[in-house]
């Protein structure tokens, strides 16, 4: 889940309307409009900071809520099993952390896309993930979405929505090849095997 705090304000004197902020938002929550300026959609910015820390002119401050606000999905709403058989299917355990700065876990991230979301966008916006840093987490949504079967396209802006090979997805020529076995591919292989399937109290 992710506790928000802060929302992003755009100043539209200062604003030039380049579109850099646009092309960093994780949750696409600024747009700019056919005024070339930037606006803010409050209900789904985040607070993560990522446009006021890039645009050229400043033009963007981050301002402090009366109210914080809390977002989250709750993983018990989607059907346990399934989101079990798709953390199992993308190498997860349903209750690894995937992304520390908000705390949220996998199950979280299957839940939401067992309940429909179908871009890293979506549930950045309902999970929280990838809303802190902003840097690392795209690899497990996407390993999560590909496991669903999920086919994604171009992604918006600068944002990557190219997997990174894992140990996983190494080819038994390369896995086998006794130049290699100081890797140990197979070993790192079985123990996360073991953390997957790790039972609570394990």
């Amino acid at each position: 889940m992710r506790i928000i705090t802060t929302q992003a304000v755009v100043d539209p004197e200062t604003c030039i309307g380049c579109r850099t902020c646009e092309k960093v938002c994780p949750t696409e929550s600024i747009k700019v409009g056919d005024d070339k300026k930037a606006t803010v959609n409050l209900e789904t910015c985040t607070g993560c900071g990522n446009c006021e820390s890039r645009c050229p002119t400043f033009a963007i401050k981050l301002v402090a809520l009366k109210e914080k606000k809390v977002i989250g999905v709750d993983y018990t709403k989607a059907p346990q099993d399934q989101i079990a058989a798709l953390c199992k299917k993308a190498q997860f355990h349903p209750e690894a952390v995937l992304c520390y700065c908000t705390g949220t876990r996998a199950r979280e991230v299957a839940a939401c896309i067992l309940l429909g979301a179908r871009t890293p966008e979506e549930i950045s916006r309902q999970t929280g993930i990838r809303t802190g840093c902003s840097v690392e987490c795209i690899q497990p949504i996407l390993r999560l979405l590909t496991a669903a079967g999920v086919e994604l396209g171009k992604a918006p802006g600068w944002q990557w929505y190219g997997l990174t090979p894992t140990n996983w997805d190494l080819p038994n020529d390369v896995v086998k090849n006794p130049d290699h076995k100081k890797f140990y591919f197979e070993a790192d292989r079985k123990i996360m095997e073991q953390v997957t399937d790790a039972k609570g109290g394990e």
